[in-house]
């Protein structure tokens, strides 16, 4: 997640509603007090979710009433459909809970820790400063150097994945992203107004991917860094990646210090992220436009990128963040990035076939004939999500040809963007988010081509626009095409023992404002500040179909609340939840949340939530994490649950002198972000 939830600035400068002021500068480059980038007049989720009408929704509200009248139960059909109506299938007690979700729930909390259910254990597996590579020293948070950061853990983890050691008895790889830094909590006396050279290229280092080998203890969950290890990496925003794909080499992406196109430096704001079949991670550069200064073009203002000084200026100490001294450099960002942990030695790729956006993640999977299926979303409000259809098959095997083979799978194949259609009247989309009559808001939708890429060139499906244009300046392909604007597209993932796509849309409070794109029945809430989980199905279960059907999976927010909605599962027995981000699947097939920028009163966390049968829409609070925190990762496995703690301490007016948090080391340390492990006290299988 990376834009904050806060849209009102009061009076003296300060933020209301939501996300700290420091969160706005420091993440995203306070980007909700920015105009909103996309003015297309595409349509607006929320007015096609207003317009979605279920037959399938109709015939279940109809089975409702038809049942409890058999009965003997007094029941108005009017209530049949509303938001608090009873589902038609009856549920099992809720103190049993779904398979992989029978834990105690957490209650709502605002402790400075990461709070786990009863029973169960956890340990900080590494924060930020750890060394990891050889020679690396200690973290000493008063003498930090440029070239110490480099060896050592990043700074504000998000996207974790493990990936298996062969030959290596309990070990594995964890791969984490380093979305960004908070300068101000990482060096005393920190200046704001004229950052030195030292704390620009420490923040440099602290910015991009780790690569660590962790170990776990047989008995219990614990996992525990290995360092020196040779397949420990760091990547910076100095690491040298090659461009790949049919927009490499063109001449958009071009600069005085590359003149080929193919090589950039670095990589930024890394958010989510995902594994691949052959055993590589990718990770999506979302926020990028907050590094690059000085902007004039419309293009570059469609991306968000600012006409003046950036917050950390480093600008000031190198010409490529400047835009007016080079402006393709930007070009050069926004991609997702390919890493080969396996191979330290290797050069991470940035993927151009995929797009050039605010890439929240990347999800993989496979097609019934072994092609790769991608799919991303673009963290903006109003802004669009995607998906990428190979044309090439993967090869089975860890030899060095079906390696080499399976690295250029993401060059080759169509990218696509959603646009969907509710099958409601409209006047039952009423922004409050009032189940329309069929007691559903779903409808169908279309993948819409954009562009082709192929061995022998790439082929534009976007009238007006070259093929370079459509990968380089996506947001403004799907802008062409009509494609429809969302409530800030973020993780996405693929439930893979259903084959259903699930999409987190975190928020958008300016739904339904003057000027702004009124509710539509997938976005069926103006002034949403608590977002939704979208879920697609996609034509014949094939990950390559151009067509699909969605409905809404859970509107979050206060279970109390008429607007709401949980699957039809009976909202006394579900936790409350705002801001879903992340999402993941356990080996059950439930769907697990973190929340960024909760609206409820309570901390961050993480919720798993049942996607099928009678226990479907059970969602239950499984973590909360520390003050200022946001839940990232996370990653359930069997007997261990991985969650990325990010910016705890990040409060308005807190600093190193005066930290609004002292996770995870307690009173008189560096606030540090970390990543956590839990598992059960007993030693079983989470959830069971």
């Amino acid at each position: 997640m990376r834009i904050p939830l806060p849209l009102i600035r009061t009076s003296d400068g300060s933020h209301a509603g939501g996300r700290s002021a420091m969160t706005c500068r420091f993440r995203c480059g306070d980007a909700c007090f920015h105009e909103v980038p996309n003015t297309t007049a595409n349509p607006y989720v929320g007015d096609i979710i207003a317009g979605a009408l279920s037959r399938r929704g109709v015939m279940r509200a109809a089975a409702v009433v038809t049942a409890a009248a058999a009965a003997g139960t007094a029941v108005s059909v009017a209530a049949a459909p509303s938001a608090e109506a009873a589902p038609a299938t009856k549920h099992k007690p809720v103190n049993k809970g779904a398979r992989g979700l029978r834990f105690t729930p957490v209650a709502p909390n605002t402790a400075d820790a990461v709070t786990v259910p009863t029973g169960y254990d956890q340990n900080v597996v590494i924060r930020w400063g750890e060394p990891i590579l050889r020679g690396a020293p200690a973290f000493d948070p008063e003498n930090q150097t440029a070239k110490a950061q480099a060896q050592q853990f990043g700074y504000n983890c998000d996207f974790l994945a493990l990936l298996p050691l062969p030959g290596e008895h309990n070990r594995q790889i964890l791969v984490a992203n380093h979305e960004y830094t908070d300068e101000i909590l990482m060096f005393r006396g920190y200046d704001s107004a004229a950052p030195t050279r030292e704390q620009v290229e420490i923040a440099w280092a602290a910015h991009g991917l780790s690569a660590v080998v962790v170990e776990g203890e047989r008995r219990t969950g614990r996992l525990r860094p290995v360092p020196r290890h040779p397949l420990n990496r760091r990547i910076t925003a100095t690491t040298e990646f090659r461009i790949t794909g049919p927009a490499a080499g063109s001449d958009l992406l071009k600069t005085s210090a590359d003149p080929t196109g193919t090589k950039a430096l670095g990589t930024l704001n890394n958010c989510a992220g995902g594994t691949t079949p052959w055993g590589t991670t990718l990770h999506g550069e979302e926020n990028f436009n907050q590094y690059f200064a000085n902007s004039s073009s419309a293009t570059d203002k469609r991306y968000g990128i600012g006409t003046g000084a950036t917050e950390r200026k480093w600008e000031l100490y190198d010409k490529r963040f400047d835009v007016a001294q080079e402006p393709n450099e930007v070009h050069r960002f926004g991609y997702v990035v390919e890493l080969d942990p396996y191979d330290p030695d290797s050069t991470p790729r940035k993927h151009t076939a995929l797009g050039r956006f605010k890439h929240e993640g990347a999800t993989v999977r496979l097609t019934d004939d072994g092609r790769p299926v991608v799919y991303t979303g673009d963290d903006e409000r109003f802004d669009y999500f995607y998906k990428f259809v190979g044309s090439k098959r993967m090869k089975k095997g860890s030899s060095r040809s079906a390696r080499e083979h399976n690295l250029s799978l993401l060059d080759e194949g169509t990218l696509y963007v959603a646009k969907l259609t509710g099958d409601s009247p409209a006047i039952e989309i009423d922004g409050t988010g009032k189940l329309p009559s069929d007691g559903e808001f779903d409808g169908s939708g279309e993948w819409i081509p954009l562009a082709t890429a192929t061995a022998k060139g790439a082929v534009s499906h976007v009238e007006g626009m070259t093929a370079d244009e459509v990968f380089v300046f996506t947001r403004l392909a799907g802008d062409k095409v009509g494609a429809t604007k969302m409530d800030r597209p973020e993780d996405i993932e693929p439930n893979p023992h259903t084959g259903k796509v699930y999409v987190a849309l975190t928020n958008n409070t300016n739904r339904g404002r003057t000027g702004y794109a009124a509710a539509d029945e997938a976005n069926p809430r103006n002034s949403n500040k608590h977002g939704q989980i979208l879920e697609l199905t996609e034509r014949w279960n094939r990950a390559d179909s151009t067509k699909f059907a969605w409905s809404l999976f859970l509107v979050a927010g206060d279970p109390n609340d008429p607007a709401t909605y949980f699957a039809g599962f009976p909202k006394d027995q579900v936790s409350p939840i705002s801001c879903p981000d992340n999402v993941a699947f356990d080996p059950y097939g439930n769907l697990w949340i973190s929340t960024d920028g909760a609206q409820l009163g309570s901390h961050d966390g993480l919720f798993g939530v049942a996607t099928r049968g009678d226990r479907r829409g059970e969602l239950k609070q499984f973590l909360t994490v520390p003050k200022g925190a946001e839940t990232c990762g996370p990653l359930v496995q069997d007997r261990r649950v991985l969650v990325a703690v990010q910016h705890p301490g990040e409060i308005d007016g807190a600093n190193v002198e005066n930290p609004a948090s002292t996770w995870p080391d307690g009173p008189g340390t560096y606030v540090r972000p970390a990543v956590v492990a839990v598992w059960r006290k007993d030693g079983c299988d989470i959830g069971v």
